[in-house]
């Protein structure tokens, strides 16, 4: 048996952008999305902090280094620049894979959405 799981989450990010007028999705810094073990085009649960709000989209890479979090088309009429979200990616795995399996989990700064060291 396949099981879903939680495979990779962002967590507390702030909104940099929210661009209605675009076709679709979430774009994230390339640094944020290799660090959570993200890939271009994965779909992703967007949970808001702020309003409640919990919605399902796909990634795009934004520039490496910019902190950029920009939600795109409809999903930016559930967001405002500045509040805190958490991104989260799923995966299928069998059931006794799955029990074993530690999820990458990143905390950016939260105020610069990049990663500390």
């Amino acid at each position: 048996m396949l099981i879903q799981v939680v495979k990779s989450k962002i967590h507390r990010v702030s909104v940099t952008e929210a661009e209605l007028n675009y076709i679709g999705s979430i774009t994230i810094d390339e640094n944020l999305l290799e660090a959570a073990n993200i890939i271009e085009g994965e779909r992703v649960q967007i949970v808001n902090i702020n309003n409640g709000e919990r919605l399902e989209t796909y990634t795009i890479k934004g520039d490496r280094g910019s902190g950029t979090i920009c939600l795109n088309g409809p999903a930016a009429r559930k967001v405002a620049v500045g509040d805190k979200i958490i991104i989260i990616g799923y995966g299928y795995m069998d059931f006794e894979e799955a029990k074993l399996f530690k999820p990458t989990i990143v905390f950016p700064d939260e105020e610069t959405n990049l990663i500390e060291d």
